[in-house]
């Protein structure tokens, strides 16, 4: 492990310092009023939207989770990072309804289309789900980047890091967050993009590297009995959690609110899915490098989630070593700040404002800011419980999130494609959700205790993916069943909300919202990820 030079200290120092001058400008020019706080007063083009979107979802527990599945045999996790065509579908099929709806937050859209019950419980839930997969994660993954660049030890660069993405979160708002990522972004695809490059030269071509690791190696298709990946559970999971994560999940719809109008925000989509296909090439590839120079004897680390950071070191020469280090620093603070400003937003506008109606502007920042702190402390605490869930980070991610996303994407996608779908069935379906996550986490913990031959056992210790795939259609079901129970929504609640109740007027409106260079883009970006899925075949 090469330490960091004068060089690298240099490029590090020249980064922060753009990027606090960025933070600076943005905390100067912006308002004391919600809409410029929580969405940059929906005033955003379509390049920023879509670089934010791409900066949010790449962390540093991407970077170093993804890298440590490439370089851990857990290749068919990359079929998470071709939902570039998921991407897609927030542009054209859910912005519309969220624009025309006009609102902050997914628990707001829930509440016009179901009713307040609803809203409640998607937001309660939305902030435990952040702990639990995005704000410890990060953090975590956060941990072992700066422990393993800077020399320090683990719990030192966590925190400093969280204390440093807070301050500028808390006082620039959405505005700072969306600006600081679009840098971020811009610096880690550079910094990956020569990793890689240089990586492969290191160890003598794609061809060479294949040789080492073997072909069947790269196969992210493994049979449908198989006990860690079974494809056809693969599949289905991986698009379930897609169209939670990306469709419906404060943390990136958020991003896409912030546009000018539904023509920059689907824009930004369409930006945004190309951009989320480099991840395969940056930060997979990368592990799968350091896998064939620890083969061969030349690299050393112990856990497949130090790989990226590792290889990072010892390839890269002197001041590009410090750059892809900043751009490491970037992806950590752009997550947390993202998720630090979705959880204000959540809380503020979703459980604050309406307990408290009447509550002035500035004081409803103010909620913002100090729900923020506490969501942070709270973030940490969860850590060391996070470890013993599993090993590899990135697996440990997907897997909470199998059990997280079920219920949401059903009531999502229900609410939108099938109008006799009523409160009760939202709600009904949130609460049940909970309940069966909360347990299978529970039991997936205790399961050594278990008896063997029990329920219990075999619900904890069912393959996490295709538990995810049955538990999505029992949502579906149950939220079918229980709105049969209750009589059907009002015209009000579906209306414009609702495939096959918009007006003739929407329909004109968004016929106008996109040009044909918008479809061709999106077709070629679905051409790709088949092209890719098709590529990492093993053969």
């Amino acid at each position: 492990m090469q330490t960091l030079d004068t060089f690298d200290w240099i490029a590090i120092s020249v980064y922060f310092a753009i990027l606090l001058g960025i933070a600076f400008w943005v905390i100067r020019k912006k308002e004391d009023n919600t809409e410029d706080y929580f969405l940059a007063g929906r005033n955003v083009g379509w390049f920023v939207v879509g670089a934010s979107i791409f900066a949010s979802n790449i962390g540093s527990e991407h970077v170093v989770g993804l890298a440590g599945a490439g370089a851990s045999n857990k290749l068919p996790m990359l079929i998470y990072e071709i939902h570039a065509w998921i991407v897609l579908i927030l542009g054209w099929v859910f912005l519309p309804f969220y624009a025309r709806s006009g609102v902050f937050t997914m628990p707001e859209f829930l509440e016009k289309r179901f009713d307040a019950r609803s809203r409640w419980v998607l937001s309660i839930f939305s902030i435990a789900a952040y702990v639990l997969t995005k704000i410890s994660v990060t953090i975590y993954a956060g941990g072992v980047v700066v422990s393993a660049l800077l020399g320090i030890d683990f719990w030192t660069g966590a925190i400093a890091t969280v204390i440093l993405t807070g301050i500028y979160t808390v006082l620039g708002g959405m505005r700072a967050v969306v600006y600081t990522e679009t840098l971020q972004a811009v610096l880690l695809v550079i910094g990956a993009g020569i990793l890689t490059y240089l990586g492969l030269e290191k160890v003598g071509g794609w061809s060479s590297m294949v040789e080492t690791v073997k072909p069947e190696y790269l196969n992210m298709w493994r049979p449908s009995d198989d006990p860690d990946f079974p494809w056809p559970s693969l599949v289905v999971s991986s698009t379930i959690v897609g169209i939670w994560y990306w469709c419906t999940d404060q943390y990136i719809v958020q991003r896409a609110l912030t546009a000018k109008n539904i023509k920059e925000g689907r824009r930004g989509t369409i930006f945004g899915a190309v951009m989320k296909l480099m991840p395969v090439f940056l930060f997979l590839i990368p592990g799968v490098i350091a896998l064939t120079l620890k083969m061969r004897g030349e690299l050393q680390w112990d856990s497949p989630d130090e790989a990226f950071p590792v290889l990072m070191s010892n390839v890269l020469p002197s001041g590009l070593r410090g750059l892809v280090a900043a751009g490491l620093l970037a992806a950590l603070m752009s997550s947390l700040a993202s998720v630090f400003n979705s959880v204000s937003t959540l809380f503020t506008v979703d459980i604050y404002k309406k307990l408290r109606p009447n509550t002035p502007e500035k004081k409803l920042v103010r909620t913002g800011q100090i729900a923020t702190v506490a969501v942070v402390i709270i973030g940490i605490i969860w850590i060391p419980i996070m470890a013993n869930i599993s090993g590899v980070l990135y697996e440990y991610l997907q897997s909470v999130q199998s059990y997280i996303a079920p219920p949401i994407t059903a009531v999502f996608l229900l609410g939108i494609f099938h109008k006799r779908i009523n409160g009760l069935g939202a709600y009904a379906t949130l609460i049940m959700g909970i309940v069966v996550a909360a347990l299978r986490i529970v039991l997936e913990l205790v399961r050594g205790s278990l008896d063997p031959d029990g329920i219990l056992f075999y619900l904890g210790d069912m393959n996490f993916l295709t538990f995810s795939a049955w538990f999505f259609l029992f949502c579906v079901l149950f939220a079918i069943g229980t709105s049969l129970l209750a009589p059907a929504p009002t015209i009000e609640k579906v209306e414009n909300l609702t495939y096959g109740t918009i007006t003739e007027e929407e329909k004109r409106k968004n016929k106008t919202s996109y040009t044909t260079s918008d479809i061709v883009i999106s077709i070629l970006v679905l051409a790709i990820v088949v092209g890719v899925m098709v590529f990492f075949n093993g053969k």
